[in-house]
């Protein structure tokens, strides 16, 4: 069986990288959910395979590929979907952001998480909604109200930023409180999973959910392919297919065709890739995890349960900024944690999707970053 090396460093400067153009070169970036990892040989060589051909025109979603995705539900979570199912995007971010303007109107109410990614924050004023945020973390009594009072709700899950994975008994409550009312569940996190957590399409609960569902997922972040802009819906409601089908509007183009390759080939030869993968980004959650217990008395944070980002509670550093400290003073760029939500200026979003060597490297120089501020203090 072929092993992978994750801890070969992989210079990504000049290579049009988001990532590592953001900031200068003495930045060491660990903000977006990009993780610093060679995509599986398996997925180059089906890109290689298909480059052989000299025609790159407009794709569609081979047979092929809806075929594994079908089976693949099925083998994994028991969910049982047809191919005409599944509708192929360039993202999820245009998938629910489709699907709010298919659904929706000016002036209804959908629920979010809070804390919550950004694209997921901005959606609501992008289409004249009103917003109304629950507790991302634990569903109180009171969330479960504000969900019943919502038209509609977009569920992220597994969680980002805070890594937890939804368990059945609380999709079930989500069902109940949003009973008649459209889910749109963003679940592209759903393959990176640690310890025995197990994630579970709310769509697959029962068939009156799958019916109001709108399921969004890709290969994109599990097997670090999200340049390659390919995504997939599952809408198993025909009325609703056809309504986020019409909602395209001219914005939402086709899917690129190198994409649909890499996707297959994702899906149908890489699982021993991602299960290394999986070792190694548990080892160094577990690492940051006892880093920050460890080394960053003033940092609190959860252990997440999925994902490869961290979020970070540096509340008791009495920063006015700590995302711009650890920029100025660390050289380490982190997502803004007000980016997730007005009230979490305090918090930093951490991407520990790299080499164990970036991440040893990161939290070195953000403790030596707070060690100095602290003889600072005392002088």
């Amino acid at each position: 069986m072929m092993t992978y090396n994750f801890d070969t460093p992989i210079e990504r400067r000049g290579t049009g990288s988001s990532k590592w153009s953001k900031y200068s070169a003495d930045v060491l970036p660990m903000w977006v959910a990009d993780m610093d990892f060679a995509a599986a040989p398996e997925i180059i060589e089906a890109i290689v395979e298909r480059l052989e051909h000299p025609i790159l025109g407009y794709g569609v979603a081979r047979d092929q590929l809806r075929a594994q995705i079908v089976a693949d539900l099925a083998r994994i979570y028991q969910w049982i979907i047809q191919p005409e199912d599944i509708v192929f995007l360039p993202g999820v971010e245009p998938g629910f952001n489709m699907a709010i303007k298919a659904m929706l109107e000016p002036g209804d109410t959908l629920a979010i998480q809070s804390p919550i990614y950004r694209p997921i924050l901005k959606a609501p004023d992008h289409w004249n909604l009103r917003r109304i945020d629950i507790n991302a973390s634990d569903l109180s009594k009171d969330d479960l109200q504000k969900l019943a009072a919502s038209r509609a709700f977009l569920l992220c899950n597994p969680h980002n930023p805070t890594g937890k994975v939804y368990t059945p008994e609380e999709l079930h409550d989500i069902a109940a409180a949003t009973e008649g009312r459209v889910i749109i569940s963003d679940e592209i996190h759903c393959d990176l999973l640690f310890d025995s957590n197990v994630h579970t399409p709310i769509a697959s609960l029962s068939s009156d959910v799958a019916w109001r569902t709108i399921t969004l997922m890709s290969a994109a972040k599990t097997y670090n392919i999200p340049g390659l802009k390919t995504a997939f819906a599952i809408i198993q409601n025909p009325e609703i297919r056809d309504r986020f089908a019409a909602s395209r509007l001219g914005m939402v183009d086709s899917v690129n065709v190198l994409g649909l390759e890499a996707t297959l080939a994702a899906f149908s030869r890489a699982e021993s890739w991602k299960r290394d993968l999986l070792d190694y980004l548990q080892a160094n959650r577990d690492y940051l995890v006892d880093t920050i217990s460890a080394r960053f008395p003033s940092i609190k944070m959860k252990k997440p349960q999925a994902t490869f980002l961290a979020w970070l509670d540096c509340s008791e550093l009495n920063l006015p900024d700590p995302q711009q400290f650890f920029l100025d003073n660390a050289k380490v760029g982190l997502s803004a944690g007000h980016e997730f939500g007005e009230v979490y200026s305090k918090y930093v979003r951490l991407n520990f999707g790299c080499s164990r060597a970036t991440l040893i490297e990161g939290l070195d120089r953000m403790e030596a970053a707070i060690a100095s501020r602290l003889l600072e203090g005392t002088r």
